[in-house]
């Protein structure tokens, strides 16, 4: 893969463009501005992965040296103008839009740029920086397709679930962050406080998750789906509570990833909007 386009992720920079595409889905109106701002988050959460990398290069070249920067394949000046470019021209193209989402792409990435450099090492800080950028997605779509209400709810949903990733990967990247002096949960409270909190966002997300069903915002179809998002929340709960070993984080990462990724397929088969297109 071209190394610039790696240093996005653009897997992670397309988790955050489904939230846009999710919200189009719900609302059923696929607009030009629901499709710009898709482009917009994608090109500020590329440009967030890729100043993270910047000021995280020498931890990567411990945790994870295959990456582009601490590989060699992209030098370091360059990793900065490239996200420094990426995050102004998402936030032009999100002004275009309307004012509110210029604003809100223009805090964000201060607020990138903040947690890449200060945040990202702070006990819980970090945490729940990342997991409100990633809620955030949901209420962007929301503005842009007038869905407010309900993607502050999605929101919340996913700002839950990636709290429990985003602690998991702590566990999964103590050895680089120690040696950096960094300060992450595991590394202030140890690695079994931090399975417990942890477990606890993905419970809680599962127990309460079937309200949205019952608040009327999405159908049966929901719960359907849903239940193998619990099954999989749940047994990753249930699993990095007995055991926290490296290995084993690294598969709890992953499984709370495609726990996620369930729950957005939830969120679109219960929808309104498909819920229509079947009765037609």
């Amino acid at each position: 893969m071209n190394p610039y386009i790696e240093i996005l992720r653009p897997g992670n920079a397309i988790m955050a463009v489904i939230a846009i595409l999710l919200m189009a889905i719900i609302s059923g109106k696929f607009t030009l501005e629901a499709l710009i701002a898709a482009v917009v988050v994608f090109l500020v959460t590329g440009a967030g992965n890729s100043i993270n990398d910047y000021f995280d290069h020498k931890i990567d070249a411990v945790n994870k040296p295959e990456r582009p920067i601490p590989s060699g394949r992209i030098h370091l000046q360059k990793a900065l103008i490239y996200s420094i470019t990426l995050f102004t021209l998402g936030t032009i193209i999100a002004f275009m839009i309307n004012i509110l989402l210029g604003i809100i792409a223009f805090l964000s990435s201060l607020l990138m740029v903040y947690y890449a450099r200060d945040l990202k090492t702070k006990c819980l800080i970090g945490n729940i920086t990342i997991s409100f950028l990633t809620g955030l997605c949901f209420v962007f779509g929301g503005i842009a397709v007038d869905q407010i209400m309900v993607s502050i709810y999605l929101g919340f949903y996913a700002f839950l679930m990636t709290m429990a990733r985003e602690i998991v990967k702590d566990m999964e990247d103590m050895v680089g962050d120690e040696k950096e002096g960094a300060e992450t949960l595991p590394i202030v409270y140890g690695k079994r406080k931090s399975s417990i909190i942890a477990s606890f966002f993905m419970i809680i997300a599962s127990v309460s998750s079937p309200l949205l069903y019952f608040m009327g915002i999405f159908s049966i179809f929901y719960l359907i789906v849903l239940i193998i998002a619990i099954i999989v929340f749940l047994s990753g709960a249930i699993s990095i509570l007995k055991d926290q070993s490296l290995e084993n984080t690294r598969k709890i990462s992953k499984r709370i990833k495609i726990g996620m990724g369930i729950t957005f397929l939830a969120f679109a088969v219960g929808s309104p909007f498909l819920q229509s297109l079947i009765h037609l």
